[in-house]
């Protein structure tokens, strides 16, 4: 029971430290002079993503034989797959549930709802949506050379990483010029959890606000996945599924968490960026990491996740290239997840 309560208290760690992370970066980026885009693309999901890397980095370079080392190639391909499935899929659900409160409390007020069905609204504005559909063009070739990678075996791939920090840092200075050029609508930020009294909060309160926050969601999920090791055998699946299955959707709960609250406040905006901006993260800088200190080869159950993911990015960039993605079908790409597990029941037999 000690795992179970554990587990429950790591989430709930999670979920409360992102919602003081979430108000320290939007505060972070309006001090940075950074666009309300960039905020979920760039600030938001650095901050978050930035201690898995590291995850990996230590996996990697201290790990005793290979297949320690390979536990960091598994979260550099498991990232992306949770937050390409998972993620958007628990958005959806949160923007759909969303929409329902807002009609029953439309309904018992003037008797009427919106009117308009949840599978026929698309979400943000045509310009919105090709924004996300460029973050989603910029993931789908790299994610396929990553892939392919960890299928070849010649002499100077190791070298091949540093071109993935070099795709990062294209994307991020791409990303902080466009969300500087464009015209955000002006929100107005709630008070600084630090100084709920200041209207301005102190730059030195955003930035230790910031940091706590982080290095309590860094602890939190850690000691998140190491519960769910601990719990996954109690529940009879092996190592290997708890592994590929389990401790992905784990370590972006982060992400998850902070899309959770931005959709519940109405940042319908920030939540989409901080996952897609996530996905570019977690597909290069690990990535780039396990090229230059493993060997990069994919057994059958990576390469599955890598085309499982492959599969819910075409999904998702199709429905946001023609505007027809709705919080329904936003849902729908949990479901790729699903796919993986019960694909991963005849790989690992």
């Amino acid at each position: 029971m000690i795992h179970f309560v554990l587990l429950i208290v790591c989430a709930v760690a999670i979920y409360l430290s992102c919602e003081w992370f979430v108000n320290a970066v939007e505060w972070l980026g309006e001090r940075l002079n950074i666009g309300r885009t960039a905020v979920g693309t760039i600030l938001a999901a650095f901050g978050t993503a930035l201690p898995e890397s590291v995850v990996t980095l230590v996996a990697v370079t201290t790990g005793a034989t290979e297949e320690a080392k390979n536990i960091g190639v598994g979260a550099a391909m498991g990232g992306p797959l949770a937050l390409s499935t998972v993620a958007y899929g628990v958005t959806g659900a949160m923007l759909l549930l969303r929409r329902r409160k807002q009609d029953r409390v439309a309904l018992a007020t003037t008797g009427m709802t919106s009117g308009a069905r949840d599978d026929d609204e698309a979400l943000g504005s045509e310009r919105d949506m090709r924004r996300l559909a460029k973050d989603q063009s910029w993931f789908l070739p790299i994610f396929v050379v990553k892939v392919a990678l960890g299928l070849v075996a010649f002499a100077f791939k190791p070298v091949l990483g540093v071109f993935f920090f070099a795709a990062y840092a294209v994307y991020f200075w791409r990303e902080i010029r466009s969300s500087r050029a464009e015209e955000d609508d002006e929100e107005e930020l709630e008070p600084l959890k630090l100084q709920p009294k200041k209207g301005v909060p102190d730059t030195w309160a955003v930035a230790v606000q910031t940091l706590a926050t982080l290095v309590v969601i860094f602890f939190a999920a850690h000691y998140f996945v190491k519960q769910l090791d601990a719990i996954g055998p109690m529940l009879g699946l092996s190592a290997t599924v708890t592994a590929l299955l389990l401790s992905p959707i784990a370590t972006e709960l982060p992400e998850v968490m902070n899309a959770v609250i931005w959709v519940r406040q109405g940042k319908t905006k920030l939540a989409l960026a901080n996952i897609s901006g996530a996905m570019m993260i977690q597909a290069t800088v690990p990535s780039g990491i396990g090229l230059l200190f493993t060997k990069w080869h994919f057994d059958g159950a990576l390469l599955w996740s890598g085309l499982v993911t492959v599969a819910a990015i075409v999904y998702l960039l199709l429905t946001m290239r023609a505007h027809k993605l709705t919080p329904a079908r936003l849902t729908v790409a949990a479901g790729f997840y699903v796919v993986f597990g019960l694909g991963l029941v005849p790989i690992l037999d």
